[in-house]
């Protein structure tokens, strides 16, 4: 959001012009905002008179950006991060650029606007695979987990593998989103450290875009602790590199235990043999480094902190030395939760992972227990290569948590809210059927006056006898026209459900949706609804599909933009609204998108409140087959201290409710078939010249 015009009208127009500049820099203190100097602004770049060298300009307002962005001791936050090789682009498209940058709909847009297309461009960069297979760029589903379960609202936030800084970025989010506060407004700090020198500058960046103040250190974490904050965390997020090999025992066996720093407090995992090469020098390495990363997280907590890093899913089965290490740290009590994601969470790899969480705060009652989450069967599919977790599947993953500790109150509200946008939705349902009928309506209107008015002899003019029109053709065309319009199905069955959607709405206003017991009365109302939403949002595709095939049956078998009667014009822009819109085209939802989309989302936020209802009936934990289980330690010592949920979870009886679920799953086969198809279409074309090739 740009502050600059609340700012500078806090300033009398009297103040001199070198004094006003500093007025408004100061201005920007307490702020989430970047202090920008003029020169570096988008109206004084986009005022340039022609002829100037833009590249240059551009590099002169990094140049000053970079010394303008300071900490509260003076330290610049950007020194060196941002890029400066501009005098080699095109001056045109510099300066088309800025202007775009320049509109008035991104200079009043409001919220974190620049900052969320920083994100959106680390995200395209991160799919697109770069950076090592793109293993620093944690996808937003497991940084937005995280970050939900572990709440870092204060106090000291530690990255020590920090990539882009998602983590931080993430837990601003959640201040202002759930904690309804500015980041300038609490007392937290972020610590950050990368060993890649370019992500360590696309941090810095991103922090500098969120308005968030940082630390951010180049460094290898096995070998390098620059922050010194071993105890003193409040919470300890991150993404490490998985199943890392070659790390040197010489140099962190002083980490071990009560040694020099402590950061390995259950000691050293397994050791390879003994290497010799010009990366690692003579000596024994650390096989796996999985157990290392796990240990640092846990010891840079101090005696309340939380953690949730994301780790391979074989580091929860590890044996020998790692389940030695895992046996020390569940015995410690600050296991809390073990969280199982499915494959193709990540950007250029397909490999399923484990969501850990300390908690060294946890209350007594729950120190001799972990909660077993399997999420592998939740997920939403993007594309064959690509699931995410939707916001509602977040947030019904972290109601079990909210169960498990103890804050029902939170269920509670997250039903509310569900139960809230139920009614948003039924709200614009009459609105939106009326503008689905009425466009319907419209295209009845041409093809009537055709098929009321057309005759043979206009529509056979100049075509060979073998193409002629015949009588029978047109009668049977009537005939189809007049049964469409006389039937009475579709108008009876939307009847009934703006009936039902009136009573809903009515019982959803008398419902005190602070109770449980009311919420579940209200729920049986809603869940009666469901199948009428869903039943006559078919009924309004098949009428959809009815008359859209009258209109091609009338202008392809029957010519009719050869009838004088026909309004071919009238006839297309009503097809268009009955037609969904082309994502890949960026077009906007027509008609029928728009009342599918209403029928769609009301049934759907009846589902998840079904969904949640249907496992915690009383807004209380209890274990779930094939979702969730409160394992007591005894438990997991009986099973070789495997943190891995699937082992206590179960499996899920089949339920009546997996419509859902089942159709995800084909959502998930259309799009790997739809991939298999592209690609066998490629290889098809490439065999094809090839073989034309040999033919000469």
């Amino acid at each position: 959001m740009n502050v600059l015009p609340e700012i500078e009208a806090d300033i009398p127009p009297q103040v001199p012009a070198a004094q006003r500049e500093a007025l408004i820099k100061l201005g920007f203190q307490g702020k989430a905002a970047i202090y920008l100097p003029e020169t570096a602004r988008y109206d004084h770049l986009a005022a340039l008179p022609a002829g100037t060298n833009v590249g240059e300009a551009i590099r002169d307002a990094m140049i000053a950006i970079e010394a303008s962005v300071t900490d509260q001791q003076g330290n610049k936050l950007l020194e060196g991060a941002l890029p400066k090789d501009y005098l080699g682009l095109e001056q045109d498209l510099l300066a088309e650029l800025i202007k775009i940058f320049n509109r008035p709909a991104l200079q009043t847009a409001k919220g974190d606007v620049f900052g969320r297309i920083y994100e959106y461009f680390l995200n395209q960069f991160a799919q697109s695979g770069a950076q090592e297979g793109g293993e620093f760029f944690t996808p937003p589903s497991l940084v937005r987990m995280i970050v939900n379960v572990i709440e870092p609202d204060h106090g000291a936030v530690l990255d020590p593998a920090c990539g882009s800084a998602g983590m931080f970025v993430q837990t601003g989010h959640f201040i202002e989103e759930v904690r309804h506060k500015h980041t300038v407004d609490t007392d937290i700090i972020f610590y950050g450290q990368e060993k890649a020198d370019l992500n360590s500058k696309l941090a810095r960046m991103n922090l500098a875009v969120h308005g968030l103040e940082g630390q951010i250190r180049i460094g290898n974490t096995f070998y390098d602790d620059h922050h010194q904050l071993l105890g003193q965390c409040d919470f300890v997020m991150a993404n490490p590199p998985f199943n890392v090999d070659g790390v040197q025992v010489a140099k962190i066996k002083s980490q071990v235990g009560d040694n020099q720093t402590g950061r390995l407090p259950f000691g050293l995992p397994g050791i390879a043999t003994k290497t010799k090469g010009k990366n690692n020098g003579d000596g024994e390495t650390i096989s796996n480094a999985n157990s290392l990363w796990i240990q640092y997280f846990y010891a840079y907590l101090n005696e309340t902190g939380r953690a949730g890093f994301v780790m391979a899913s074989s580091a929860s089965d590890a044996g020998n030395k790692d389940r030695d290490i895992r046996e020390q740290l569940v015995n410690t009590g600050h296991v809390d939760v073990m969280m199982a994601i499915g494959n193709k969470f990540f950007y250029t790899r397909s490999l399923p992972c484990t969501l850990w969480f300390f908690d060294k705060g946890k209350p007594q009652d729950l120190q001799d227990q972990v909660l077993m989450i399997d999420a592998r069967n939740v997920y939403h599919v993007v594309s064959a290569r690509s699931h995410v977790f939707t916001d509602e599947q977040l947030a019904n993953l972290n109601a079990i948590v909210w169960l498990y500790r103890g804050e029902r109150e939170k269920f509670i509200a997250l039903v509310a809210r569900y139960q809230r946008q139920v009614d948003n939705w039924l709200a614009a349902i009459p609105a939106r059927i009326q503008a689905d009928t009425a466009a319907v309506q419209a295209l009845a209107v041409p093809l009537q006056a055709f098929a009321s008015q057309a005759t043979l002899a206009e529509l056979n003019a100049d075509q060979a006898e073998d193409a002629q029109i015949s009588q029978a053709q047109l009668d049977a065309f009537k005939a189809e026209l007049a049964a469409a319009q006389a039937d009475t199905h579709v108008a009876d069955s939307i009847a009934a459900l703006l009936t039902a959607c009136t009573q809903s709405r009515a019982a959803i206003a008398q419902a005190d949706l602070s109770d449980h017991a009311a919420q579940v009365a209200l729920q049986a109302t809603l869940d009666a609804l469901g199948p009428q939403l869903k039943a006559t949002g078919k009924l309004l595709e098949a009428r959809h599909k009815q008359w859209l095939k009258l209109l091609d049956t009338a202008e392809k078998q029957l010519r009719a933009r050869q009838s004088k009667a026909f309004d071919g014009k009238a006839a297309r822009d009503v097809k268009r609204a009955l037609l969904a819109a082309d994502s890949k085209k960026n077009e906007a939802p027509t008609v029928r998108d728009v009342v599918l989309d209403a029928l769609k989302q009301a049934a759907y936020f009846i589902h998840q409140v079904h969904w949640l209802h249907s496992r915690f009936p009383q807004a209380l934990f209890e274990d779930v087959a094939g979702l969730c289980k409160a394992v007591s330690i005894d438990d997991i010592a009986a099973n070789d201290y495997s943190l891995t949920p699937g082992r206590y979870v179960g499996v899920a009886a089949a339920a009546e409710d997996d419509e859902d679920d089942f159709a995800e799953t084909l959502r998930g086969i259309h799009a790997e078939l739809a991939e298999l198809n592209d690609k066998a279409v490629e290889l098809a074309g490439r065999i094809a010249g090839n073989f034309e090739e040999l033919l000469g």
